[in-house]
């Protein structure tokens, strides 16, 4: 069997529907298949290296470890939001005026892998003040590598692969990076090594991975387009007046962020009620990739026929896990090894969820040639709503964790009532 043949055989084995071109050119929908499986090998390097330096759970215990301030601790998860949305005004334009944007993708990459390897440097070398600070710098520099990436890749995966199969790509790259992370919680768990040195391990393999990402994404075939003049920064939100279904589904993403700022809270509830082996590293990162292994598939497929109804479910099934969290807490049983845990598990493929959705229903709902512009204002948006996140922490502090969950579970629910009212997106539409 031929390479072209192998990549076929796959390409039709991963995808529910094969037929038609999807949107693309004749010559750009030939490689498809090859490209198909370029986008979910790359990806799935990239979703690998994500789990292994997650900063709300990775990064967060390692300065711990390595003794610096609990304010660096604090720090990490707004520079990694916000510096992975903000940005994105400022390096859309620059992007869409390149031939091969591609390009943009790579350069993300072995950004991040760079950042990863000097945070390597700084956890062998540093402690406590030295640390926070370096760590931090090295995971800001990292966020906006990882913004390059973002704004280029709904562009790049809308141009060389077919409408109906974009949502298989993503998710079997989100299954098989998930399931890797997996392995890595299962080895943190059981304690067969020192969890100081398998933590810088588990970094260092992270950078090996972005850069070997990027390699595989350089590959890609790709067909020039004519480069676009850049559009001033503030200009791009223009389109936030032209366009009222970009509106209602920036709305509704904003809305879906609970699925992502509620898990600390649900940890907060396990500790609160002495379950003191639940907020252990290992078992968060376990309940997140498991999660997201056995979710990210399917979802994806599901995007492919709706991703307005990926949304919306994942809305209800991010409130229902939320609901179910603070009832359970109510009922005294979430101090017993299942309750918790098992909620978790739910919000996670609801979070899983929100992030194939939003991706796949705004590169379908996006003109080709301003897909990047929808891409960087509707993540500069979340960005700013994400760096808010700060009031409902010390909204738990004043009012305690039952009412910050319910909150959530409230926006939730709201966003599967915003997203009924977007459009149904169809091939050719």
């Amino acid at each position: 069997m031929t390479r072209p043949d192998l990549a076929n055989s796959l390409f039709l084995a991963l995808v529910e529907d094969a037929d038609g071109a999807g949107g693309l050119s004749p010559p750009q929908a030939r490689h498809e298949p090859a490209n198909f499986l370029r986008h979910a090998a790359s990806l799935s390097m990239s979703k690998i290296a994500d789990g292994l330096i997650d900063p709300k759970l990775v990064l967060s215990w390692l300065l711990d470890h390595l003794g610096a301030s609990s304010v660096f601790v604090g720090l990490l998860v707004p520079i990694r939001e916000a510096g992975a949305l903000l940005p994105q005004l400022l390096t859309a334009p620059r992007v869409q005026a390149m031939a091969r944007r591609k390009w943009a993708w790579v350069a993300g990459c072995i950004g991040q892998g760079v950042a990863a390897a000097g945070i390597v440097l700084a956890a062998l070398t540093l402690a406590g003040t030295a640390a926070g600070v370096a760590i931090c710098a090295l995971l800001a520099v990292l966020a906006v590598a990882r913004s390059i990436c973002s704004v280029s890749y709904s562009d790049v995966l809308g141009k060389t692969v077919g409408q109906s199969r974009r949502g298989a790509a993503t998710g079997v790259a989100t299954s098989l990076g998930a399931g890797a992370v997996v392995i890595f919680a299962l080895v943190l768990l059981s304690g067969m090594a020192d969890r100081a040195a398998l933590v810088v391990v588990a970094i260092g393999l992270a950078a090996l991975l972005w850069l070997s990402a990027g390699l595989v994404f350089a590959t890609l075939w790709e067909e020039p387009a004519p480069g676009q003049a850049d559009t001033p920064t503030l200009g791009q939100l223009s389109i936030l007046r032209h366009d009222p279904q970009l509106r209602r589904f920036i709305w509704a993403r904003g809305l879906l962020t609970a699925t992502a700022l509620a898990p600390p809270y649900i940890v907060l509830l396990g500790a609160q009620a002495g379950q003191g082996g639940f907020d252990r590293l290992g078992a968060l990162v376990l309940a997140s990739s498991i999660a997201s292994a056995v979710s990210s598939w399917i979802w994806g497929r599901m995007a492919d026929r709706s991703s307005r109804q990926v949304l919306m479910l994942s809305g209800i099934g991010g409130a229902a896990a939320l609901l179910a969290a603070v009832a359970l807490d109510l009922a005294g049983a979430s101090g017993t090894i299942w309750a918790l845990p098992a909620v978790l598990f739910v919000l996670m493929i609801a979070y899983h969820g929100v992030r194939q959705g939003r991706v796949i229903y705004l590169v379908d709902m996006a003109p080709p040639d301003r897909r990047a512009t929808y891409t960087a204002v509707s993540n500069t948006v979340i960005g700013v709503a994400l760096l808010g996140s700060g009031i409902f922490g010390a909204l738990a502090s004043l009012a305690g964790p039952h009412v910050t969950l319910l909150i959530f579970a409230a926006m939730a629910l709201a966003a599967s009532l915003v997203t009924r009212g977007l459009d149904e997106i169809h091939d050719g539409t």
